[in-house]
């Protein structure tokens, strides 16, 4: 009788965090449910038809914040007065960390894993989250998509990731929200 040695698995030699609702508790209702007045079904119209998944990946591409608002507002002119109070609201939509997820990131950092960011975040607000949360500044590396023009899950993001963080991708463990970005 022949013994099959089990094939080994690589030891996990990094961790890839998105942040935005991973790290980051984030979410535009935080800022506009004032706004609305406490009218939901208003707010969630305005979540659904104005304040897309769309128009966010557009903000995180590095589009200017003044030109996308102005665009937007352009499309969307009855809520003109609402969009043109994205930059001074936005704060308030970034309520606090997810802290069973920063858990792991500070036990991961305890352990000395190498610990890396890929995130689709405008080069805008970025600044406003890493002052507000001091673990932001534990990463290596932060992969921003608005330093770069493209968006998760677009492959070349990824391939950006890999090559500037130095990963091996099947030694690196990526932690993200959302099923469409994870490859």
């Amino acid at each position: 009788m022949t013994h099959k040695r089990p094939s080994r698995v690589p030891a996990v030699d990094a961790v890839l965090f998105d942040l935005g609702k991973v790290l980051l508790d984030w979410d535009p209702r935080y800022f506009y449910r004032d706004v609305f007045g406490g009218d939901e079904q208003a707010l969630e119209r305005f979540v659904a038809e104005v304040v897309t998944m769309e128009w966010l990946r557009e903000l995180d591409t590095g589009t200017p914040v003044g030109r996308a608002i102005a665009e937007h507002q352009r499309r969307f002119p009855a809520y003109a007065e609402m969009i043109a109070m994205w930059p001074e609201g936005w704060p308030h939509m970034l309520r606090g960390e997810i802290a069973g997820s920063v858990e792991i990131l500070t036990e991961l950092r305890e352990r000395g894993m190498r610990l890396y960011s890929l995130t689709n975040f405008s080069t805008d607000t970025f600044p406003i989250a890493r002052s507000r949360f001091p673990f932001l500044s534990w990463f290596e590396d932060v992969v921003m998509s608005g330093e770069h023009g493209i968006t998760k899950p677009d492959p070349r993001i990824y391939r950006i990731a890999i090559e500037r963080c130095r990963l091996a991708p099947g030694q690196t463990v990526f932690v993200d929200d959302l099923q469409a970005n994870v490859l």
